[in-house]
């Protein structure tokens, strides 16, 4: 435990190091977590396989979920079905076939296991530039809404591949079966435990209980569903879906408090996955290497890492070319036809969920014989992974500024769209003010009209501030009078608080008195427009 505890917090400081210098965090990590291997005398922590599926992948796809748009995510079922279901079996045997006959020592069950295991790719890092960038929402949605099926397709063959090894492989009449009965099984409890959360945000008074029975919401959800014989993946996605689309209606407290923990946890449990991955490749480098030659199978690695970015890219040009076939990009849609399809083409990079999968194969099978050729798995699952981030990652900022598949209309439609949105919520708040008598706040007539006015208008402010922005450029945007309030009210909050302070250090108030209203100036700054953080 103390081991995993020194673990923990050198990959933090590790992914801040990183994340202070723009430098891609997993691959970091793996390289330190490798150079710190090799010391003399450090162990590599031992965690059970199956925990790292049971305890890293629920969360990170249930924060994923909560950001996706359901409604986005249904307008394009079809192609992101196709992609992220179709795609990942089409992958798990080609790539299972070409491992089979470029390594001798993977028998033909293994190699799927590894096929399905960099079957799906980890749209996380491609979601993050693309929104940097301005990628038009379609090409985001498919990006976004393939992540969350594909991870769940993938693992359901994983286990499928897995029982395979042991001989216990169902037929494939059975094994279409089971398919069904694990996507049923497990979008009925997604659904079931995502209605539950729902109304639990909605009902439970204490935010930060709410706040606790949502973090627990994806294990559960993971664990009841597999204990149905369901995917649990697809279990944790179909609730984050449910309560990501129903959020508007949650509290206010409770949302913002969620949003920072999720994000802690997504920080601290991939920086864990890749710190973990990299400290064990010196063992499982050695153990491969008292098998056969390291260097062939460096090679071997590097050739199913081509093949796996090929056939990504022939598999979505090849989509748009069949017919009958869901179309990934849209006649007409803004940068062309072919330099979207390009774009996604070159998002394949796989990340956690692969290491994390290749992590949890089995010692042994489940007669007790060794699990054959796992540690080759696992080697070249890591080549594939880490040559797609280098690869992909490093250069799809150039590919997308490129091929020019950025839609910058889209963005003054969605400051139109907001402007508008702004102008209707703005409007039902006047109408509600004006609607109120003083005898329904409890005040005298004169205070009653003081603070109404005040209410409106700081309302009529806020709601102008939306239009302000739109058809202006970033450096605009940073130039307007709803941005100067913002940062003026930040300052008297500020200087409220050490003033506060000052009241406390002089021993004229209590520190619990402090904490109170210190919360309720924070609270105050959050309800601040943080966006003109980022314009």
């Amino acid at each position: 435990m103390a081991a995993l505890l020194l673990v923990l917090i050198g990959a933090l400081l590790v992914t801040a190091v990183a994340r202070s210098r723009e430098i891609a965090a997993p691959l970091l990590l793996v390289l330190v977590g490798l150079a710190v291997s090799l010391i003399p005398g450090v162990d590599e922590p031992h965690i059970p396989p199956e925990a790292l599926l049971t305890v890293v992948l629920p969360p990170l796809l249930y924060a994923a979920a909560l950001e996706s748009s359901y409604l986005n995510f249904r307008a394009r079922i079809r192609p992101i079905a196709h992609h992220g279901v179709l795609q990942v079996v089409v992958t798990t045997a080609v790539i299972g076939w070409i491992a089979s006959v470029l390594v001798p020592e993977l028998p033909l069950s293994s190699a799927l296991v590894l096929g399905a295991v960099v079957a799906p790719p980890d749209a996380v890092t491609a979601a993050a530039i693309g929104r940097q960038l301005k990628l038009p929402r379609g090409i985001m949605t498919v990006l976004g809404g393939e992540s969350l099926i594909n991870d769940a397709a993938a693992l359901t063959l994983y286990r499928m591949a897995i029982a395979a090894v042991a001989g216990t492989a169902p037929s494939f009449a059975h094994g279409a079966g089971m398919f069904a009965l694990a996507v049923g099984v497990g979008v009925l409890v997604g659904l079931l435990l995502g209605v539950l959360a729902h109304t639990a945000r909605t009902h439970v008074p204490d935010v930060l209980v709410s706040t606790v029975l949502g973090v627990l919401v994806p294990f559960v959800a993971y664990l009841l569903a597999e204990q149905f014989h369901g995917s649990g993946v697809l279990a944790v996605v179909t609730a984050g879906l449910y309560v990501g689309h129903n959020q508007p209606r949650a509290r206010s407290a409770g949302r913002l408090q969620e949003q920072t923990v999720w994000a802690s946890i997504n920080l601290l449990l991939e920086s864990l996955v890749f710190a973990l991955i990299g400290l064990q490749l010196h063992e499982v480098v050695n153990e491969v290497g008292q098998r056969r030659d390291i260097g062939l199978l460096v090679v071997d690695g590097l050739l199913l890492l081509l093949a796996t970015m090929a056939f990504r890219v022939l598999w979505m040009y090849g989509s748009n070319l069949v017919p009958g076939l869901p179309a990934l990009v849209r006649r007409g849609d803004t940068g062309g036809r072919w330099r979207r399809t390009a774009v996604l083409s070159w998002t394949g990079m796989r990340g956690v969920v692969t290491l994390a999968a290749a992590g949890a194969v089995p010692y042994t099978t489940a007669d007790g014989a060794e699990f054959p050729a796992r540690n080759a798995i696992q080697f070249l699952a890591f080549v594939i992974t880490v040559g797609t981030i280098l690869i992909q990652g490093t250069t799809l900022p150039w590919v997308i500024r490129r091929l020019r598949v950025s839609d910058p209309q889209e963005t003054e439609r969605d400051d139109r769209a907001e402007a508008g949105a702004r102008r209707t919520a703005t409007a039902a708040a006047l109408r509600h003010l004006d609607e109120l008598r003083p005898a329904d706040l409890g005040y005298d007539e004169q205070r009653f009209h003081r603070v109404v006015n005040r209410m409106k208008g700081l309302i009529e402010h806020q709601g102008m501030t939306a239009a302000e922005q739109i058809g202006r450029t970033p450096a605009e945007r940073a130039d307007t009078t709803g941005k100067k309030f913002a940062e003026l009210r930040r300052d008297l909050l500020e200087v409220e608080r050490r003033a506060m302070a000052d009241e406390r250090d002089a021993g004229r108030i209590d520190d619990e008195v402090l904490r109170r209203v210190l919360r309720e100036l924070d609270m105050q700054e959050a309800a601040l427009d943080s966006s003109w953080r980022n314009r």
